[in-house]
């Protein structure tokens, strides 16, 4: 009997009041902060504009220096952290700790190794073949 749930009375209606209008309040709140902010946004960028007229000959090239140099960085580092991935995974394998993809490498390894030895084989009786027709 005590693992079964107890039925509860629903709620009283005060607190549903009580709820619904703690939603409005929130949300209405926040409704007013982001049209604050939208006209924020709009009377900054017009007083914006004019400055950065005047001054795009010199921040437009500035921009695009500094994401190239932001760009070249962030690529330096990902071309960091994967070759230091690759190299840690190397280590493992080569030292036999079986990490994650080396079953794959290998099976790939004895397939590679068995057609090269079909092709091999294969070219090995075509010159035969041909030699023994001349």
């Amino acid at each position: 009997m005590a693992d079964r749930p107890q039925h509860q009375p629903p709620p009283p209606r005060s607190h549903q009041v009580v709820k619904a209008a703690t939603a409005v309040t929130a949300g209405g709140s926040l409704l007013v902060l982001s049209g604050l902010t939208l006209a924020g946004t709009v009377i900054a960028l017009t007083l914006a504009t004019p400055v950065l007229v005047i001054f795009s000959p010199v921040l437009v090239p500035a921009a695009i220096t500094v994401f190239l140099l932001m760009t070249g960085f962030v690529a330096s580092g990902g071309f960091g952290v994967a070759a230091v991935s690759v190299l840690s995974w190397i280590y493992k394998y080569v030292t036999g700790k079986h990490p994650p993809g080396a079953d794959q490498l290998d099976h790939a390894r004895m397939r590679l190794a068995s057609k090269a030895r079909d092709m091999k084989e294969q070219i090995g009786q075509h010159h035969l073949g041909g030699a023994q027709a001349s």
